[in-house]
């Protein structure tokens, strides 16, 4: 499968995530032996980040910056379901979601960095050059434009007013 089907595949899992980390709150923290306001609240949080995440990833699944913003999040989520892992360590559930987070994580870094090496960058350029792909597949880059893959080429590019560099100095 190709990094960019895949990017807008985890586009909609993160969209589905977060909806289920906000619907499903009280379960999931209960789950997790966070049943209490702040493990409550921080679950919200991160659910929000899942669904933006996801959104950004459906609006520009060829950004590798944004799969990368994904591994961030994956990062977080491990960071504290090891702090809840030390307070509840008996917690069957905790353990599973840690296993979960740890593979995601690796299927995430693993899209990014294939996004990287088809733009043969993290971000997207700046100076105009987009991606787009050919027949067969494969992602081509050239002076159409816009910075990221999924532009229709009939958009007109618009950018920002020139910045004096003498004003931060």
């Amino acid at each position: 499968m190709k990094p960019v089907q895949l990017s807008l595949g985890l586009g909609i899992f993160s969209i589905g995530l977060g909806a289920a980390e906000l619907i499903a709150t009280r379960r999931i923290a209960s789950a997790l032996g966070q049943n209490d306001r702040p493990g409550r609240a921080v679950l919200r949080v991160f659910g929000v980040r899942e669904i933006v995440a996801g959104a950004a990833l459906l609006a520009a699944p060829a950004h590798s910056g944004r799969m990368w913003n994904r591994v961030v999040g994956d990062a977080l989520d491990l960071g504290t379901l090891g702090m809840a892992a030390v307070r509840s360590p008996k917690r069957p559930a905790l353990w599973g979601a840690i296993a979960f987070v740890t593979s995601a994580a690796m299927i995430d870094m693993l899209v990014a960095r294939r996004l990287d090496q088809q733009t043969g960058a993290l971000l997207p350029p700046s100076d105009n050059t987009s991606f787009a792909q050919d027949d067969q597949g494969t992602w081509t880059s050239g002076k159409s434009g816009h910075p990221t893959t999924i532009e229709p080429e009939d958009m007109p590019l618009v950018e920002g007013p020139e910045v004096p560099t003498t004003a931060f100095r």
